[in-house]
């Protein structure tokens, strides 16, 4: 999988996405501090709002951003973009209001929405392999994973030097180094479409991603795992230390099943998208998802919540995610011409976000008024319906090289 790394301009944005997501995950970690240290109990509710605020960024601002970008330099609109986050995360710890703090996520998110599915975009373009484009997939999803695994013990070694503050300048650091490794490579230009109208440049890439069969199919996939995912990652503390009076370590581990299950997918599927459809391989990931759901569901009404079945569980809940999601940027190249992939891979950021949006309150409204076993059951049904729907929105005999 690494021999993809031989391409200098990708080994360069690899290692620019590497060091900003590190930043990214000590962000996560210093946040939380940092609402606590204002808001002490209330600190869950500052959160809350900060991640909604995310959320709704992702959702509304991308389409958005990738319009008014279209006829810009890609490299400039990513090293711009990396500056403005930097700005903001180093602006946080001289916060001295909750207001201030969500006014600084929100520009953190806005500019996130605008370089992620920029930076996404440009992968394809330079890897015309379709091969070696898979491999790049899967090291990203790789890169993801490890992220959420190395960032908390980071943060735990760096605050047993300094304080949480100083974490925001980690960051900086991050976000800074990936705009000094965007900008020492260059990158292909993508020719501007010739519609000029804002709200066409807008729409344009969710008209193309509803338009398109497989893409349907993609969007219900969506669904079906940000339901069962979304217990995983909003439920998985609860279920831990109130259902089974567990410690963090037991958090962690149940959390780190996940990210495992995720990343030994993550180095399979290269190998196993040249025997197999991205079709059946992602369903077969969406409802690995459901049924697993299903099953520690019905373990827990029969038998109670134990840890061995739970980590089980999580762990192949792992494997379904990356499995069922990874080769989404395939499908995304295969049903557009170049001039139009900024635009779809901000439809694709836009409305699988949306799809967390909805799968996160719910999965935490549940959790709050019926069981946990319930609560699985309920939002892995949501994805089974979700696979199903994919299943029949996504053609059978569709072609690999076309839109369709």
């Amino acid at each position: 999988m690494i021999d993809v790394l031989r391409h200098r301009a990708y080994r360069h944005l690899f290692a620019a996405q590497v060091v900003a997501l590190t930043g990214t995950g000590l962000t996560t970690v210093a946040l939380g501090l940092l609402a606590y240290d204002m808001a002490g109990d209330e600190a869950g509710l500052v959160l809350g709002t900060a991640l909604t605020i995310k959320m709704l960024a992702y959702v509304f601002l991308s389409p958005v951003a990738a319009a008014v970008t279209e006829a810009m330099d890609r490299r400039r609109v990513l090293v711009t973009l990396d500056l403005v986050r930097a700005a903001a995360a180093l602006s946080l710890p001289f916060v001295t209001e909750i207001w201030q703090v969500y006014v600084l996520i929100f520009v953190l998110q806005a500019a996130s929405a605008g370089f992620t599915p920029t930076f996404q975009a440009i992968i394809p373009t330079l890897l015309t392999d379709e091969e070696d484009y898979t491999k790049a997939l899967s090291l990203s999803r790789l890169a993801y994973d490890l992220e959420s695994l190395v960032s908390p013990a980071l943060a735990a070694a760096l605050l047993s030097v300094v304080t949480f503050d100083t974490l925001f300048v980690g960051t900086t650091l991050g976000f800074c180094g990936s705009a000094l490794l965007v900008a020492s490579v260059s990158l292909p230009r993508i020719v501007a479409s010739k519609r000029r109208g804002i709200w066409d440049r807008t729409t344009r890439g969710l008209q193309l991603y509803l338009a398109t069969p497989r893409l349907r199919g993609l969007l219900a996939l969506n669904f079906a795992v940000a339901m069962p995912g979304a217990m995983v990652l909003v439920n998985t503390v609860l279920m831990v230390k109130s259902g089974l009076g567990g410690s963090d370590r037991m958090v962690a581990l149940a959390l780190g099943a996940f990210g495992g299950g995720s990343m030994l997918a993550a180095i399979a599927l290269p190998r196993l998208l040249t025997r197999l459809s991205d079709r059946w391989v992602m369903l077969a990931g969406g409802v690995a998802m459901a049924v697993t759901g299903l099953a520690l569901a019905l373990w827990v009404r029969l038998f109670d919540l134990s840890f061995p079945p739970l980590l089980l569980a999580w762990f192949v809940s792992g494997i379904g995610f990356a499995t069922a999601l990874t080769p989404s940027g395939r499908l995304l190249r295969r049903s557009a011409g170049p001039e139009d992939l900024p635009a779809l891979f901000a439809a694709q950021f836009a409305l699988s976000h949306a799809c967390w949006l909805l799968a996160y309150p719910l999965a935490g409204w549940l959790a709050t008024v019926t069981t946990p076993e319930f609560t699985l059951a309920v939002l892995a049904l949501f994805g089974l319906a979700g696979c199903l729907s994919a299943a029949r929105l996504w053609p059978h005999a569709d072609p690999r090289h076309k839109r369709s």
